[in-house]
């Protein structure tokens, strides 16, 4: 009996939890298809009576919501591009590449990851504000182009693949482009995914900082577009789910379709050998 209770426990309190964590995204998607009043009935509606596509239409014209989603997929997938290749090239500098200090320089990049995003908010904007780059894609790519933990990441995982492989290659008389390009790269293909899907979100979900160095509506991201279904009179929570409902769909497709490889990436990174 307890080899029966004892799963069956385990599975229920499971269930609970992951109810609780996937019901507000649940809430806010059905949420989108409910009028106006439905929304801001008492006691709450759970579901909707039909499937209201009004809200859609209503958010799109008040908002260009449209624009502000393909500014943060730009500005993510060059983020996400940016890092995966940055990282790459210096976390096999920093394994397969003997260089005077290395040990020095790796422990600089990790020392990097202590400082708070916050204390670097005034000086990079001073700085893209001095280069004349205000309201402009560089300001929201080029700060983020490179990550410690990015390299960090990759760095512990190159360490991982066999030494035998790359003296094989150098014995062969391959270079280490060939190597890095042939040989590292396929072999880190789940770590490589996790790093893309993480930087990616991480990217996507940015609000503080394009608030601080867009000013036009055509260089706002959606976390921003969103903010701005919210009005000082009155605020139709409806139309704001169902901002995030549209906000929330591209990540999601990211994360499930990159689910994959990024539970493989981080079971690889947690098993040493």
């Amino acid at each position: 009996m307890q080899r029966l209770i004892r799963p069956a426990v385990v599975y229920v309190l499971l269930t609970a939890a992951a109810i609780l964590v996937v019901y507000p995204v649940l809430y806010a998607i059905l949420q989108t298809f409910m009028t106006t009043e439905e929304a801001s009935a008492y006691p709450p509606k759970l579901f909707p009576s039909s499937l209201y596509l009004g809200g859609v239409r209503k958010v799109m014209e008040l908002v260009p919501i449209g624009s502000f989603i393909g500014n943060s997929f730009v500005v993510s997938a060059a983020i996400m591009t940016g890092q995966v290749i940055i990282a790459s090239l210096a976390a096999y500098a920093f394994v397969y590449i003997r260089f005077i200090g290395s040990k020095f320089w790796f422990a600089l990049f990790l020392s990097t990851m202590m400082v708070p995003w916050e204390v670097t908010i005034i000086p990079n904007y001073l700085t893209v504000k001095a280069w004349g780059w205000l309201d402009t894609y560089s300001a929201l790519i080029v700060p983020f182009l490179a990550s410690a933990f990015g390299v960090f990441l990759l760095r512990q995982y190159f360490l991982q693949l066999p030494r035998e492989l790359y003296e094989a290659a150098r014995m062969d008389g391959c270079s280490h482009g060939r190597h890095f390009a042939g040989i590292v790269l396929p072999l880190s293909r789940p770590i490589i995914a996790t790093l893309a899907v993480y930087s990616f979100l991480q990217a996507w979900n940015t609000y503080l900082w394009p608030l601080l160095v867009t000013n036009s509506d055509g260089m706002r991201t959606v976390q921003i577009g969103v903010s701005m279904l919210q009005f000082e009179e009155v605020t139709a929570w409806n139309l704001v789910l169902c901002g995030i409902t549209l906000m929330l769909l591209p990540s999601l497709l990211i994360l499930v379709f990159g689910l994959k490889q990024l539970v493989r990436g981080i079971a690889a990174g947690a098993v040493k050998g």
